[in-house]
C-alpha cells in the first residue's frame, strides 16, 4: 500500500478537523493553528491547504446556511473522512518509529530524556 504524505500545514489542519466536535470553516481553523502552534497563518494559505486535502479525499465539505454576519454568503464546513482518519493515523505510526529508532543515549544526550 502506498504511505500518505502529507506536508507540514497539510497534518496541522487535518489534526484541528479531526479534533474539532463539528464542522468547521476556514477562520476557525486558522484562529486553532495559531493559537496551538503559536505561528501565524494567512486564511488564504489554510483556505488552500483545506481543498487540497478535499481534492485527496482526506476531507469533505458542505455548505453552511447564510448568516447575518457574513452578509448572507454561506460557509464551507470541512469534516475529516474515513481516508483522512487513515492519513493521520499512518502518520502518527511513521513518526513513533522514527522517534523509537533514536537510541536513549542520544536522547539522554541532547536533553530530550
Amino acid at each position: 500500500m502506498k504511505k500518505t504524505v502529507l506536508g507540514e500545514l497539510e497534518e496541522l489542519v487535518l489534526l484541528v478537523v479531526a479534533a474539532s466536535t463539528e464542522d468547521v470553516y476556514g477562520v476557525p481553523v486558522m484562529e486553532e493553528l495559531q493559537r496551538q502552534t503559536g505561528r501565524s497563518f494567512t486564511i488564504s494559505a489554510v483556505h488552500t491547504t483545506l481543498y487540497r486535502l478535499e481534492e485527496k479525499g482526506f476531507l469533505a465539505s458542505s455548505v453552511g446556511g447564510a448568516t447575518t454576519e457574513r452578509g448572507g454568503r454561506r460557509k464551507r464546513l470541512f469534516a475529516l473522512t474515513a481516508a483522512g482518519g487513515r492519513a493521520l493515523q499512518e502518520v502518527q505510526q511513521m513518526r513513533q518509529q522514527l522517534w523509537q529508532a533514536i537510541p536513549e543515549e542520544k536522547l539522554q544526550l541532547l536533553g530530550i530524556r
